[in-house]
């Protein structure tokens, strides 16, 4: 906050609470700690106000409230928050946790979604009409988020990105004002929004197209020993080579979870997860899916039809809040040899059994869009890793993050030098992330963002 008085600094805080529907919370107030926590437990900060806005009047009144005042602001979606960026030390966080609504038009085969919404909310709406949008792979994700970074999934590669399938976007800028965003209004925000990470303002509704899916699908993983992981992966990525663009498959190196399909005996020990989706018919998926499935010896196959809302809630018990997380992120137009052995070698080191790294498949329709046709420049990619480093004591900081960074450097020869901005924890991977669109964000943030207020991001300073 900018320097000020304490009777001045009250004043202005209890004239936010009179224009505010929702609560306005300060450090000592009831639900004050519950609201300032997010998923990632590493990330522990105390803003000197959280907003929890009830609708898009209270987020133009806290947005010029943090403008006003000079103070950091941060935006604090529904979901996972993986760098920490929505929430920040002392200054104010805009929370459009409570703003969950999803509203689908089943003629239409459109969504209107608000930011606090997850994919869990999404696909409860959308699957009531047998409609899917391409969205992450856990329902606790945020749609916000997932979505201003881009977006993918299980669908990518029939449908395109999350923002492929965008229509239009609500956004409150950095002067306080709502702006409607889309192909015919305000277009070059529209670019920025698709990618550009939250730069640009505070998003207050999303309008997606929509597509059939399920209710029924085949999808599931096959699991390997980490002793077959390398030849395996070999297999994967040769079938992918040839694959429809219905069947997404996805690689998974880690310890054993407690799964229930796995015999106990398996449980802690090296495996790699094969998790292969069909966005088609089953009977179809079948056939498609069998050369991979009987290849090798697995020690469990758990594909066949699931509901698709279920199937997107089948990895939650390994993504629950408040463990520690720091996440490295590459792209790669292809897995050579040399790349699966670097893989396969770290794995055998993973430094904790909640940690993983997995490649997923991307391609098909993703890549049909040219990479200046919206924010997110990656197109060319074919797999995006996460090494996704997850453990609960803090006294393993160190170990579990330079493990992290050492696999990260050692996979780079064999990687586009492209990231996922929401797999990106570290700063100053801006480049890497926006790549050959930089210049025109940081241009497009010079005329929404001149002050860069919005900066509790992977930011893109404007332009002088």
């Amino acid at each position: 906050m900018a320097t000020t008085t304490a009777s001045t600094e009250a004043v202005t805080v209890a004239d936010l609470r009179e224009r505010f529907r929702g609560r306005v919370l300060e450090p000592g107030d009831e639900g004050y700690d519950d609201a300032r926590a997010v998923w990632n437990g590493m990330i522990d900060r105390r803003p000197s106000v959280l907003a929890q806005c009830a609708g898009v009047a209270d987020v133009m009144a806290a947005v010029d409230f943090g403008r006003e005042n000079e103070m950091l602001v941060a935006v604090k979606g529904g979901g996972h928050h993986i760098a920490g960026d929505a929430v920040c030390d002392d200054g104010l966080v805009v929370d459009l946790s409570e703003m969950r609504s999803v509203r689908v038009d089943p003629d239409a085969r459109t969504a209107s979604v608000e930011p606090g919404a997850t994919l869990a909310d999404f696909d409860h709406e959308a699957q009531a009409f047998g409609l899917a949008a391409p969205l992450g792979i856990n329902s606790t994700t945020g749609v916000a988020g997932l979505t201003l970074g881009g977006g993918f999934g299980w669908l990518t590669r029939k449908y395109g990105m999350t923002v492929d399938n965008l229509r239009s976007v609500d956004v409150v800028t950095a002067d306080g004002e709502l702006r409607h965003a889309s192909e015919a209004e305000n277009s070059d925000l529209f670019w920025g929004l698709r990618g550009g990470s939250g730069n640009f303002g505070v998003a207050t509704s999303f309008e997606f197209d929509l597509h059939e899916v399920g209710p029924e699908v085949l999808a599931g993983p096959v699991v390997y020993s980490g002793d077959d992981a390398a030849d395996v992966l070999r297999h994967v990525r040769d079938f992918n080579e040839e694959a429809p663009d219905e069947a997404a498959v996805w690689a998974i190196l880690r310890k054993a979870p407690p799964l229930p399909f796995l015999p106990s005996d398996t449980h802690g020990v090296g495996v790699l997860i094969v998790v292969a989706f069909y966005a088609g018919d089953v009977d179809e998926g079948e056939q498609v899916l069998e050369p991979l499935r009987s290849y090798g010896d697995p020690i469990a196959d758990a594909v066949g039809p699931h509901r698709y809302a279920e199937f997107q809630q089948s990895f939650d018990p390994l993504l629950t809040e408040g463990a520690r997380n720091y996440w490295k992120s590459h792209n790669f137009d292809e897995l050579p040899d040399e790349a699966i052995d670097t893989a396969v070698e770290y794995a055998a080191e993973i430094p904790s059994p909640l940690s993983e790294i997995f490649f997923a498949q991307l391609g098909g329709e993703m890549a049909r869009v040219p990479d200046d046709a919206t924010a997110y420049p990656h197109r060319d990619a074919e797999y995006a890793m996460n090494v996704h480093t997850r453990w609960e004591d803090p006294a393993d900081d160190d170990r579990c993050i330079a493990w992290a960074r050492e696999f990260y450097d050692a996979m780079a020869p064999h990687a586009t030098g492209g990231l996922y901005v929401n797999f990106s924890g570290d700063e100053g991977q801006q480049a890497l992330a926006y790549g050959e669109n930089y210049d025109r964000l940081a241009e497009l943030k010079a005329e929404y963002d001149p002050t860069n207020l919005f900066r509790m991001n992977r930011n893109v300073e404007p332009v002088d």
